[in-house]
């Protein structure tokens, strides 16, 4: 993989491709394409239509070269044609496909086409990739987005619980699609490979949404040091991982469009907001992840970048509380941080008290939220509560 080749200049053919609409893009490299030099070579391949329109690109593996030799190109292009070329070729790297929506691009490289639904969604056509995306909170997340009409990347450690998702999603025959990347957040290199991944498949990214972390209960008599740096690794560095390694492209597709605005997104917690009694290694990374989003938030904007944390309340309908065995509720009730506590109903019970609106958070309410950070253009560095009313703004 040629991560120059798909991080500066796959991200900068979609921008400059995209005229009413932000067009799909998807690179190719295999091996049949880098001995094509010619329109004709191309169009002996069985699955390339004979009316296909194709631009060609000068050989070189220099990323501003191509760039500067597409430029020119597309723009004697523009002058003598109303539509974008179908393909771009660019000698001796691959093949770029351009398309209006993702699955129109499947068919330009061969796959059976199937009638699919164009929706008209909040997020139509959106390149967002969400961590910790196979289940739970991010699940919900990632299917809540796809029926909004977003191309969703669910990137998890869960490959059989990921791709399962992404054939339910993919069943439904929308234009968007869903696509599964395995990535450990904690990992520089695999992080890396995640976005380029992403770019290769889809043509860039508009949104990615830091929602991967874990929770391990415990006082400082029972944290292991062991327990709390692999804690500070999801769910603090995994942010910073995601954000430098998705602003990069951002960057470019900024860069080659001024107007276009993108979001980076932290899924936090009410324990951002406030410190958690036996529970110190989750918040401490959680407030640490909004001191970073306000300071990632100063230095993008300027790139039309606004990065957001979104503060949920208890989610107390998924595996992370209810788990029979490991979930919050059993740590809790062990851990005596409900005084009194008989059985999982009264530590339940206790913390639904403690929410105004009686109830906890969910995945809608929290969707709800991403949406309105990621449609306004003017608010960055926040860290908005949904809470229910446990936590109010002062």
């Amino acid at each position: 993989m040629n991560k120059l080749i798909i991080n500066r200049v796959v991200p900068a053919i979609r921008m400059l491709t995209s005229v009413d609409n932000i067009m799909s893009v998807r690179f190719d490299d295999r091996a049949e394409f880098h001995s094509i030099k010619h329109v004709e070579d191309l169009l002996k391949l069985s699955f390339i239509k004979k009316t296909t329109e194709v631009l060609v690109v000068d050989e070189t593996t220099d990323p501003k070269e191509i760039i500067e030799d597409l430029e020119v190109k597309l723009s004697t292009w523009t002058e003598t044609r109303s539509i974008h070329p179908d393909y771009i070729l660019l000698k001796g790297l691959g093949l770029v496909a351009i398309a209006p929506d993702a699955a129109a691009l499947d068919s330009l490289f061969g796959e059976k086409e199937v009638p699919a639904s164009k929706l008209s969604g909040r997020v139509q056509d959106k390149i967002v990739i969400v961590t910790g995306g196979a289940q739970g909170f991010g699940g919900g997340i990632a299917e809540q987005l796809y029926s909004q009409g977003a191309n969703v990347v669910i990137a998890d450690l869960n490959v059989e619980v990921g791709e399962k998702l992404v054939s339910v999603l993919n069943a439904k025959n929308q234009t968007n699609k869903a696509w599964f990347v395995k990535v450990n957040v904690v990992d520089p290199e695999s992080v890396e490979e995640m976005v380029a991944a992403t770019v290769k498949h889809f043509g860039g990214l508009d949104v990615i949404i830091s929602n991967a972390g874990i929770l391990r209960a415990g006082s400082l008599d029972e944290m292991t040091p062991e327990v709390f740096s692999v804690m500070t690794d999801v769910n603090y560095n995994g942010y910073f991982l995601c954000a430098k390694y998705a602003s990069a492209i951002m960057k470019v597709q900024s860069e080659f469009r001024k107007d276009y605005f993108m979001d980076i997104i932290q899924i936090n917690s009410k324990s951002g907001l406030k410190g958690s009694n036996k529970n110190f290694a989750y918040a401490g990374g959680k407030f640490g992840g909004i001191g970073l989003t306000q300071s990632f938030a100063m230095e993008l904007m300027p790139h039309h970048i606004k990065v957001n944390s979104i503060c949920p309340g208890n989610f107390f309908e998924g595996p992370l509380w209810s788990d029979p065995e490991k979930g919050l509720f059993v740590q809790y009730l062990k851990a005596g941080k409900v005084p009194g506590a008989k059985d999982i109903e009264d530590v339940k019970a206790f913390y639904e008290a403690q929410v105004p609106a009686g109830r906890g958070c969910r995945v809608i309410d929290v969707v709800r939220a991403i949406l309105y950070v990621m449609e306004q253009e003017y608010e960055t560095g926040q860290a908005v509560p949904v809470t229910g009313g446990q936590n109010m703004l002062n």
